[in-house]
């Protein structure tokens, strides 16, 4: 009897060896996050998002090149700090998911950056621009796009040296938004030899600036600026034509939509706006990445920063597969291997993050409108000769 249950002893434990992988291979399935606003006003962006970083994942796995497969957790935050943080919750939670990526909103990203440092879980943000998102140089959180404020520090820099600004009116929609373009255009612009003639605040839905303008006009800046969004830079921007002012008008990438140039009309021409990124087909994989996205046949389009989410879920996937190289993985070691990560091939070009979190890899680009159209100030027939816009 004893030598009959040993004998099956031996035998259970041989099947448990095969069946955890000791003498056999693993198929394990690594589990990532997603958190992205699937609901609310930026839906479709989300959707974007999430697809994208479908995309990729379903890629990686027929790829082969990976020793595991990995599985996409999607969670919605709404674009809003308290779904955000309930959507943060979830995934910590889940003891299967060792790293996350997302967030499209600022707002939503700030709530829940000290959740998944304390939480020692690593987050990739996707498209969040807001500059504190990375302030506590969180080892857990880093960034693949561009943060808002080198947009500005670039646009200042750029208008004081290449077009030879020395004088500039501000003028900001009194929002948090709005104020703080405003304030590091102005930054920037000062620190390579402008001089801030006069800042003023509108309302947001306001509809009268010639008061204002007329005021502006009498300082002759050779540019306003201005932080707010597309309606009130498109009213301003045509009540300024009216007056016969022909200084350069600049404002940060609330404005480049189609609304302003619907609501601006002819007076629209040779508005100069900065943008994050760049347009995808100009990226080094930004026609691969198109093809690919087609292919797969998914419901909804990209939108404009999906090329974002499938980087990232690159930059999560491999940082995954180092750490497994290095030793176990955790959400501490997939945090340290994010950090390290280095000249990875991405659409937006090779990517590397500092010691802060940040892509070092930064993409601006200045737009002009140009037919009704923006277009990049690179691509544009009209460019900025002695501080006007004028025909190439």
């Amino acid at each position: 009897m004893k030598k009959k249950f040993l004998f099956v002893l031996a035998m259970l434990t041989t099947v448990v060896m095969l069946v955890t992988g000791c003498g056999a291979k693993k198929s394990d399935t690594i589990k990532i996050g997603f958190i992205g606003p699937l609901t609310g006003g930026n839906a479709a962006t989300g959707i974007g998002l999430k697809n994208s970083a479908e995309l990729a994942i379903r890629e990686a796995n027929a790829s082969g090149k990976y020793k595991h497969k990995f599985e996409l957790v999607v969670v919605d935050d709404g674009g809003n700090p308290s779904t955000a943080v309930s959507a943060a919750n979830k995934l910590i939670a889940n003891k299967d998911i060792v790293a996350v990526f997302g967030h499209f909103n600022s707002g939503a990203a700030l709530a829940t950056v000290p959740i998944f440092h304390k939480n020692s879980m690593p987050i990739l943000v996707t498209a969040a621009i807001h500059p504190d998102i990375t302030k506590g140089k969180y080892k857990e959180v880093t960034r693949i796009m561009t943060a808002a404020n080198v947009q500005n520090e670039f646009a200042g820099k750029m208008a004081v040296k290449d077009w030879g600004i020395k004088t500039i009116a501000l003028i900001n929609d009194k929002t948090d938004y709005g104020k703080t373009n405003a304030d590091q255009f102005a930054d920037a612009a000062k620190q390579n030899g402008a001089t801030i003639i006069s800042e003023d605040g509108i309302s947001v839905g306001q509809q009268d600036f010639s008061a204002l303008l007329t005021k502006i006009k009498a300082e002759n800046p050779e540019a306003i600026y201005f932080g707010g969004v597309a309606t009130e830079a498109a009213l301003l921007k045509r009540q300024m034509a009216d007056l016969n002012m022909n200084c350069l008008f600049i404002s940060d990438s609330g404005i480049i939509s189609d609304t302003f140039n619907k609501i601006a009309g002819s007076s629209a021409a040779g508005m100069i706006a900065f943008n994050i990124g760049k347009p995808l087909e100009d990226l080094p994989g930004g026609k691969a990445f198109e093809k690919s996205y087609a292919e797969a046949k998914f419901a909804e389009p990209h939108e404009a920063y999906g090329h974002f989410a499938y980087d990232s879920a690159n930059v999560v996937m491999a940082a995954i597969e180092k750490a497994g190289e290095k030793g176990a993985i955790t959400r501490s070691s997939v945090a340290t291997a994010i950090r390290a990560t280095k000249d990875f091939p991405c659409i937006i070009g090779k990517t590397t993050f500092d010691e802060r979190g940040e892509n070092t890899l930064k993409l601006i680009t200045p737009y002009i409108s140009e037919g009704g159209k923006w277009v990049p100030y690179y691509k544009a027939t009209t460019q900025v000769v002695n501080k006007k816009v004028v025909k190439k």
